[in-house]
């Protein structure tokens, strides 16, 4: 078991703390605040898209690799970010900590970079899972014309 250490440090009076010097303690020692290792696993599922060759998974996950941000820089992905491509899926393995919304906001900017943004959507499906989806567009409008 790792012993915690307990240091006393002496606070100046001040009239938030009633004028008196009060003792505050700090814990210090070695690995006091261990953090447990994160194994985050998130994934796009390109499917539907990539079936009707709108896109390509490829160069999807070639985009991902060269936007993916670590510690705020680009191009920091060393190992301890990996990509893994299974048939329509691409999937993110980390042990630093990123949000699933990040993911979501790269696939969006990659739509957007190729003019795909205005007829597919990015849906979470599932915990771990995004899923690009076409628009549902309904052709009420198209009946309407016809019956005019």
């Amino acid at each position: 078991m790792v012993e915690k250490k307990v240091a006393a440090v002496k606070v100046k009076p001040t009239p938030a703390n009633g004028g008196k010097g009060q003792k505050k303690q700090l814990l210090r020692g070695k690995n006091v605040q261990k953090k447990k290792k994160e194994h985050l696993r998130f994934g796009v599922d390109c499917t539907n898209i990539a079936e009707d060759n709108i896109m390509d998974v490829a160069d999807f996950e070639k985009y991902l690799k060269e936007r993916f941000k670590v510690n705020g820089k680009i191009g920091n992905l060393g190992n301890s970010v990996s990509f893994e491509r299974q048939k329509m899926k691409v999937y993110v393995n980390s042990d630093v900590h990123y949000s699933k919304r990040y993911l979501k906001y790269l696939t969006k900017k990659y739509l957007k970079k190729n003019s795909l943004r205005d007829w597919i959507r990015v849906v979470s499906n599932d915990k771990d899972l995004y899923e690009l989806r076409y628009f549902r567009i309904s052709s009420n409008d198209d009946e309407e014309d016809d019956a005019e």
